[in-house]
């Protein structure tokens, strides 16, 4: 008896082995092409989970002054920008000044009452250009932008026409206060009356003395005029935090979406 069980066991053994080979052969083919899968799903998920966050902290002014968007974050952004996300936070930004705008009561009618507005990324898209460079990844080049200025080219961002034709409704004084330089007048002008913005009550760029200042300074040198002037600065308008901050600041502030570039 005790040796019929053995030769059952020893005959049951090759078959065990066999069955272990096969499951060795078989299973782990299709097992490391769902585990590839997964990696790289997770793999995406984190991308997307860490360039969001990052592009947070950019728009929050939470970061230490950058040149280039992370390397990762390259096809993040541009999907951004191309997409429904970069729209819905524009008219986003849009909405809610438009919503200040409207229930604002101006003191008096002496048309004191102001809202400024920055040019690049807030009035006219240099989306084309950027696609260009990288969305980006580019350290930000002057010289490369002016060519691309001179074109006269860029867009209107259709939230942004939509609240300045209704500032301009409303009574407001509007200005445009930009980084663009004083070259650059005759074409700036031509591109935003083909891009839809017209009637503007003053136009700023950068003079040769204002070259070397940093943007922050010189818009607050240039709001700080305004103010002297009598002038209420209810709103402004702009895409970089340097469009906004500093000395005479307006009662309120709309930071649009830029991913992009980063200009102290």
């Amino acid at each position: 008896m005790r040796m019929l069980v053995s030769l059952l066991v020893l005959s049951l053994f090759p078959l065990a082995f066999s069955n272990e080979n096969a499951t060795s052969y078989i299973l782990p083919r299709p097992l490391i092409f769902e585990t590839h899968k997964l990696k790289s799903a997770i793999d995406d998920d984190n991308v997307n989970v860490n360039c969001t966050s990052w592009r947070f902290a950019a728009e929050t002014n939470n970061l230490a002054p950058w040149k280039t968007i992370p390397a990762e974050c390259a096809g993040y952004v541009k999907d951004y920008l191309m997409g429904r996300g970069y729209v819905v936070d524009l008219e986003r930004v849009s909405e809610e000044a438009n919503v200040y705008a409207s229930s604002f009561g101006f003191s008096g009618d002496d048309g004191k009452d102001t809202w400024i507005f920055d040019i690049d990324e807030t009035l006219l898209s240099n989306l084309p250009y950027y696609l260009e460079h990288g969305c980006g990844l580019e350290v930000f080049d002057h010289t490369k932008f002016d060519k691309w200025v001179e074109k006269g080219a860029a867009p209107a961002i259709a939230p942004s026409l939509k609240l300045y034709e209704k500032v301009k409704d409303l009574g407001y004084k509007v200005i445009l206060l930009t980084g663009r330089r004083e070259n650059h007048r005759v074409i700036t002008i031509e591109n935003l009356i083909n891009a839809g913005f017209n009637n503007w009550d003053e136009l700023i760029l950068r003079s040769l003395d204002d070259d070397h200042k940093t943007a922050t300074i010189f818009k607050s040198e240039k709001r700080d005029e305004m103010v002297k002037e009598g002038y209420r600065i209810r709103g402004n308008s702009g895409d970089q935090w340097s469009d906004l901050l500093g000395s005479a600041m307006s009662q309120r502030s709309f930071k649009l979406p830029n991913p992009m570039y980063y200009i102290p």
